[in-house]
């Protein structure tokens, strides 16, 4: 009997979610009857069109998308059996398991999100590395909102009133929503979804949450999930939990801050420091090769057009690719540690990223920096704030480096490339036909 079959008979599962993340990372997949999910599973036959891979962020299909094969054939679902897990808000016992995609060959699908970060993970294998990482993943609450041309607004918590200020590491702050945070805390649980501390961070109902590090796959998986566990807590409690990087103007933006060192596949080592605590030249590689080729990896970081009003001038969102030791205003941050925990903090991805390609790109960019032996600046002592912008800023001109950068089709592969760039632009192009309140607002009247 299969791990599923097991889980499913203990667990008296009577539907099985199986889900795909997308490139924006929305859960995609079927619901289905336990019972015919373990039959289709014998037959391999849970199939979805290969073009829910290059769906837009609503669900629209660009006009000349020529990434999947022109018959929009299937591929099928092939449920990781180590991702089964219940989930804990149904009322009827419901079981959710994260698939990969292969197509009729048996091939893996190449603009798969999981399959882009295993790609960049066997990389690392073949040279007798292994990635840990622990994302920090930061996030508002806000009042319901049904109306988009309303600006969103903290929410009410427990004293009947909404915050009038920034309460960072407020404990009484975060208190408010206690009960949100109870049955986010349940969940994860009953998930296994391994979440650490919960602070509030510097906006009004702008919290975040720190993960206990781990492989990536594993972590990437973790924080895909945790986004829709928290999205549903919220909702229960009559309030919107958004991952916008950028939700509302007066307020910072929302970060997946992603802490990532290199292991010795054999030993376990950190190889990123020598036992007397000093940098190794592959921990050099890494922070270069972030340096070198996060502009190029934007698309991927920050997906959205919203991503870039986080990453503005005077906040606490980098602004280029500096680094520097326990300095939060770079890009880069080394913070202090002892050796065997030395790792690199890259504070650039949005909280909106694609949490398998915001892993995918990163550690792509260290893998770079590592095999071409290439070499960082020196260290920022003292604010970056007042350095030259290093990163695109806006999505069009991301977009542009992304699809001309050659070492990243090497890669992450030449069909995901033009896949993204075919779904970003789309979205670009939708945004360019909105106008917005600011126009009119600003302009009705005074040009």
């Amino acid at each position: 009997m299969s791990l599923l079959e097991t889980f499913i008979k203990d667990h008296q599962i009577t539907e099985v979610e199986c889900l795909v993340p997308d490139l924006s990372g929305i859960a995609r997949g079927k619901i289905l009857p336990a019972e015919k999910f373990l039959r289709i599973l014998r037959d391999r036959g849970l199939r979805m069109p290969e073009a829910i891979f290059v769906q837009t962020v609503t669900g629209d299909f660009p006009d000349d998308e020529d990434v999947t094969s022109p018959e929009n054939s299937d591929i099928y679902m092939l449920p990781d059996e180590s991702t089964i897990r219940i989930v804990p808000w149904h009322k009827e016992p419901t079981a959710q398991v994260i698939s990969d995609c292969v197509y009729a060959d048996g091939g893996k699908v190449d603009i798969s999100p999981r399959f882009v970060l295993q790609r960049v993970l066997e990389l690392y294998a073949a040279k007798g590395w292994k990635p840990i990482v622990a994302p920090e993943l930061e996030f508002f609450l806000v009042q319901i909102n049904t109306d988009p041309d309303y600006p969103l607004v903290p929410p009410v918590g427990r004293t009947g009133r909404t915050e009038s200020g920034r309460q960072a590491y407020g404990i009484d702050a975060v208190n408010e929503f206690d009960p949100i945070f109870e049955d986010v805390y349940d969940y994860c649980e009953a998930q296994e979804i391994d979440i650490d501390t919960l602070a509030h961070e510097a906006g009004a109902a702008q919290i975040e949450i720190n993960f206990n590090h781990g492989e990536a796959l594993v972590l990437a998986d973790q924080v895909f999930l945790f986004k829709r566990t928290v999205r549903e807590a919220a909702v229960r409690h009559q309030i919107y939990a958004t991952f916008m990087a950028k939700p509302m103007q007066n307020e910072p933006g929302s970060a997946m801050h992603i802490h990532q060192s290199i292991i010795d596949l054999d030993t376990g080592r950190n190889l990123f420091a020598t036992d007397d605590n000093q940098d190794t030249d592959l921990f050099r590689g890494h922070i270069a090769g972030l340096q070198k080729f996060l502009p190029m990896v934007m698309p991927l970081l920050a997906p959205n057009v919203n991503s870039y009003r986080r990453l503005i001038a005077g906040t606490d969102a980098p602004i280029n690719v500096h680094w520097g030791r326990d300095n939060r205003t770079v890009g880069l941050r080394v913070p202090l540690s002892a050796p065997d925990n030395r790792r690199v903090e890259n504070r650039v991805a949005g909280a909106d990223a694609n949490p398998y390609l915001a892993l995918a790109a990163s550690l792509a960019c260290g893998y770079l920096g590592m095999t071409l032996n290439l070499r960082p600046d020196a260290p920022v002592r003292g604010s970056a704030h007042g350095r030259p912008f290093s990163l695109p800023r806006h999505q069009s001109d991301a977009l542009e480096k992304f699809k001309a950068c050659e070492p990243l089709k090497e890669i992450l592969g030449a069909k995901f490339i033009a896949a993204v760039t075919h779904v970003k632009q789309a979205e670009y192009e939708a945004y360019q036909r909105v106008i917005s309140s600011w126009e009119r607002e600003n302009l009705l009247l005074n040009v």
